[in-house]
């Protein structure tokens, strides 16, 4: 049968698949749309086949919590170049993503997927993006955090993720100080919210390392482990959240940063997801 330009652009429409390739499904079956459509999607799964060994180190991280602010996700959508990462469809794909997870309140990556997203599950439409954009495209990592009152915040171009869930009620004085710790997540990394939340091996490192800083420094046996403990305090300082100076006011820490906004107020949990 013949093929038309109206009906090659009512399935480019319905896919978002190129004008040559929607012709092509369209006159292999010959006009059948909903087989053009299976078409199409199977093309896109040889494509993510045929791409499973090309690095995907760039994409969007996208934070978003629900109304309440009670429930918050973290969603990491990869793809090959950065140009894609930048194109406003890819975005907007992302938090629609994000949006499903919010309302499903799904558990992990592999829950996400099975969800369905316009009919179809999550992962056969992650394959439907990379027959449209012929990049190699994946959710690679996710998180969930529940809370009394969680702020997220997106940094450099959605190439960042924090959540940070707070101790006390929402409300607008305690969202810019939660944006504010956030940002200070976003720049320093920590690795845990206070040093009862650092791993036990890390802990005998910095002391084993601190012991052989002042044995090189020529300081006596007898002072190594205090020494040793000195310098264990400024990691903790240099390292967790709540003991790390406020980047905005050294002369504040962040829990005396909080405490000064709302008497009591801390950070219960935080979450950051990154690129690469």
């Amino acid at each position: 049968m013949s093929i038309t330009a109206a009906d090659v652009n009512k399935l480019r429409q319905m896919t978002g698949s190129g004008m040559m390739d929607c012709k092509k499904a369209l006159t292999e079956t010959n006009g059948d749309f909903e087989a053009a459509v299976d078409l199409l999607r199977k093309r896109g799964a040889k494509v993510s086949a045929a791409r499973a060994d090309r690095d995907a180190k760039e994409g969007a991280v996208i934070a978003k919590t629900s109304a309440d602010k009670k429930l918050g996700v973290i969603i990491h959508l990869t793809c090959e170049t950065d140009f894609v990462a930048k194109n406003e469809d890819f975005v907007a794909f992302a938090n629609q993503i994000a949006d499903l997870a919010l309302a499903n309140k799904a558990a992990n990556v592999d829950a996400l997927k099975a969800l369905t997203m316009d009919g179809l599950p999550l992962s056969e439409k992650l394959l439907e993006q990379v027959g449209k954009i012929g990049e190699k495209i994946d959710v690679i990592n996710y998180v969930i955090m529940e809370g009394e009152n969680i702020v997220p915040y997106i940094h450099a171009a959605n190439r960042l993720g924090v959540l940070v869930s707070l101790n006390n009620a929402a409300s607008d004085a305690n969202f810019v100080a939660g944006k504010d710790v956030a940002m200070q997540i976003a720049a320093m990394n920590p690795i845990a919210l206070d040093k009862d939340g650092v791993d036990a091996s890390i802990i005998e490192r910095e002391i084993q390392i601190g012991k052989d800083q002042a044995i090189a420094e020529g300081k006596p046996e007898a002072m190594l482990e205090k020494i040793a403990q000195g310098k264990l305090g400024k990691f903790y300082k240099d390292n967790t959240l709540l003991n790390q100076e406020f980047v905005k006011d050294s002369s504040k820490t962040i829990t005396q940063m909080l405490d000064s906004i709302e008497k009591g107020l801390t950070v219960k949990a935080f979450k950051r997801v990154a690129l690469g």
